[in-house]
């Protein structure tokens, strides 16, 4: 089962480290001139500032990896932030940090501590999917059997989607795989088979990464 996660909501975050504010910036996108785009408004929004550090991972397998320090010593800024993407295991994510001078010298440590701690900070702010291959399951039923296909769907923590009551009820869910397999082999089971099923692999599928709960979209 391939999965990864990316950002579903832009967000936002700032830290204050000796009087230097770090002001964090995420966003999704699905291309590196997507990504040129948000850096080239931060700039202009924050024109007043010292420094616009960022970094981006773009593609299912990091195939766009860039990152910049922006003027600040080489690997305090940029590194750090993508690291963060990286350690998130993140796809298609943008992450921008400002940073306003507060007169007082950070240090190559503390330097680090501030990017990564601000991108973590914006990143908290963000909403984050995981994005999976599953499968789309959709069923033919009596009347009969609704109260047990709808019990079955929440005990594995599936919804019914899709649904049409006519002379026989239809519906779908959307499963990963393991679930999927298990959904099925209990309607057959509950139903005695009478349950139509009908099955459509690599199907996207999309579940918030902190609840766990499939994202209908």
């Amino acid at each position: 089962m391939k999965h990864f996660y990316i950002i579903s909501r832009a967000g936002s975050g700032e830290i204050v480290e000796k009087k230097s504010r770090f002001i964090a910036n995420v966003y999704p996108v699905k291309s590196e001139e997507e990504a040129s785009l948000y850096i080239e408004k931060a700039r202009k929004k924050y024109w007043d500032a010292r420094h616009n550090c960022y970094a981006m991972v773009i593609g299912a397998h990091d195939e766009v990896q860039r990152c910049s320090d922006d003027g600040e010593p080489s690997g305090t800024a940029g590194k750090p932030i993508l690291e963060v993407i990286h350690g998130r295991q993140l796809h298609n994510c943008l992450i921008i940090v400002t940073r306003y001078f507060g007169g007082v010298l950070l240090g190559t440590g503390g330097l680090v501590r501030a990017y990564t701690s601000a991108a973590i900070e914006g990143l908290s702010d963000a909403g984050i999917k995981e994005q999976l291959t599953g499968s789309k399951i959709s069923l033919t039923f009596d009347y009969s059997n609704l109260a047990k296909i709808q019990h079955i769907s929440a005990q594995l923590g599936l919804e019914l989607e899709e649904v049409s009551y006519t002379d026989r009820i239809t519906a779908s869910v959307m499963a990963v795989p393991d679930t999927a397999a298990e959904f099925i082999a209990q309607v057959t089971d509950n139903t005695s088979g009478q349950a139509e099923l009908n099955v459509e692999d690599g199907v996207l599928i999309y579940r918030d990464a902190d609840a766990g709960e499939i994202l209908h979209m």
